[in-house]
């Protein structure tokens, strides 16, 4: 069975994508599953340092 040469790069396009597809979707499922083996603490997260100033935005450039 040939595919007619105006048909060659949609079989293609295609090709590619549900190769695409089927490798994200593989990719989603095993970061899933590893992810739910574990559960995450929010107790467990290290405290952030802050160093400097707090931000502040300029909300009127004008004034300063």
């Amino acid at each position: 069975m040939r595919i007619p040469e105006e048909h060659r790069n949609l079989v293609m396009l295609t090709t590619v994508a549900l190769f695409t597809a089927v490798m994200a979707a593989g990719a989603a499922f095993m970061e899933r599953s590893a992810a739910a083996k574990k559960p995450v603490y929010l107790a467990d997260r290290p405290s952030v340092r802050l160093v400097g100033a707090p931000f502040v935005p300029n909300t009127n450039p004008r004034e300063r």
